[in-house]
């Protein structure tokens, strides 16, 4: 028996395929809740363009008030703003399928960021 293409079938042969996201792509949108969350806009205020995201379903829902075991994870100001431009990079290396030096910007972009309030 022969089988003959019928339009149906050539439509399912190419017909394009969804775009999957990422795990590094995952990280970005995680991340860039996370420096628009409360807790970034104390630290470093809001940014042009940004603005609050509340309501994560993962969020802390209380305040810890003692200081972090590890001094080097206080945020700052100018280690949210290296984080936001690490995060460009990643995008961009995600865009162009660097798997590898993107999570290695998320990574670098993760620490940057530190404990948030």
């Amino acid at each position: 028996m022969r089988i003959l293409p019928t339009l149906s079938t050539l439509f399912i042969v190419f017909a394009p395929l969804p775009a999957l996201a990422s795990s590094c792509a995952e990280q970005i949108g995680t991340i860039e809740r996370r420096l628009d969350s409360a807790g970034a806009i104390e630290i470093a205020g809001l940014q042009d363009g940004h603005m609050v995201r509340t309501g994560s379903p993962r969020g802390v829902t209380t305040v810890r008030l003692d200081a972090p075991s590890d001094p080097d994870t206080i945020s700052t100001a100018a280690h949210v703003t290296i984080a936001r431009t690490l995060i460009v990079r990643a995008t961009d290396e995600d865009r162009r399928g660097d798997k590898r030096a993107c999570e290695n910007s998320m990574s670098e972009a993760k620490g940057m960021i530190g404990a948030l309030p």
